[in-house]
């Protein structure tokens, strides 16, 4: 299969995108072209606008500190191939999710995380939710981006959702990447304002399980959230590694590339 396709991605910092994305092999020799968004208010805001610069029939919308190791495009050709076998209207597939029963499925290095986490699944699985690092839309399926849902949380969760909703598929499968991303410690207030306007809009389907904890009707699954970043504080910072290293080293190290 060759694959029509084009990264989209929001930067605030251009010295991370030229050390992680740009510095991806396909992205490197010129094979899939990237669309940067600059300082976009809100990652939906960001993606709408590279949504709208660009015409690939396949848009993968990745963070900046995400490197994409040697034959990864080959590599999501392969897993389309099959999930358009299994799921001709698939509508988000990504590298990393929530299943359909809550469990975290998927095969990713992170830097704050210390390593690889997860591991091959095989088949592509149905989600609930994806994590935001990468995330691939098949643009004829028709899905925009809410431009209201603020800040840079739980959009991954809401465009999975908004695909569910009008019937289409979304799915994870093996494609792993670098995500050589900061430590992050707690949940602050944009994480708040995110939380809240996910309650409202999908309040019918609630519950939703997210990488960072459960969306409910009721608050105290914020505040749970918001908790357990907290007591994971000293813990995740023994694990986290240099995000300033080329990724390129972290791919050779994992075996990625």
């Amino acid at each position: 299969m060759t694959l029509d396709l084009c990264i989209v991605t929001a930067s605030n910092n251009p010295a991370c995108l030229e050390l992680n994305l740009m510095q991806s092999p396909m992205v490197k020799c010129g094979q899939v072209g990237v669309q940067v968004e600059y300082d976009a208010p809100s990652a939906t805001i960001a993606y709408a606008r590279g949504m709208a610069a660009t015409t690939s029939q396949i848009i993968v919308f990745a963070h900046q500190d995400v490197y994409f190791p040697r034959g990864w495009e080959e590599q999501l050709a392969c897993v389309l191939d099959d999930l358009e076998t299994r799921d001709p209207d698939w509508a988000i597939l990504a590298c990393c999710g929530i299943s359909v029963i809550g469990d975290f499925i998927g095969d990713v290095w992170s830097t704050s995380l210390g390593g690889r986490i997860g591991a091959p699944m095989g088949n592509p699985q149905p989600v609930q939710s994806v994590d935001e690092l990468v995330i691939i839309m098949r643009r004829s399926a028709g899905l925009t981006w809410d431009t209201e849902l603020p800040n840079f949380h739980m959009y991954g969760t809401d465009i999975v959702q908004s695909a569910l909703a009008s019937g289409q598929g979304a799915w994870v499968a093996d494609l792993p990447v670098i995500h050589n991303d900061n430590f992050h410690t707690r949940l602050g207030s944009d994480f708040t304002a995110s939380f809240r306007y996910m309650q409202r809009k999908w309040r019918a389907v609630l519950p939703i399980q997210t990488t960072v904890g459960k969306i409910t009707r009721w608050g105290i699954a914020l505040a749970l959230s918001k908790r357990e970043a907290r007591k994971s504080i000293d813990y995740r910072k023994q694990l986290a590694l240099d995000p300033l290293v080329d990724p390129r080293h972290y791919a050779a190290e994992s075996g990625l590339e």
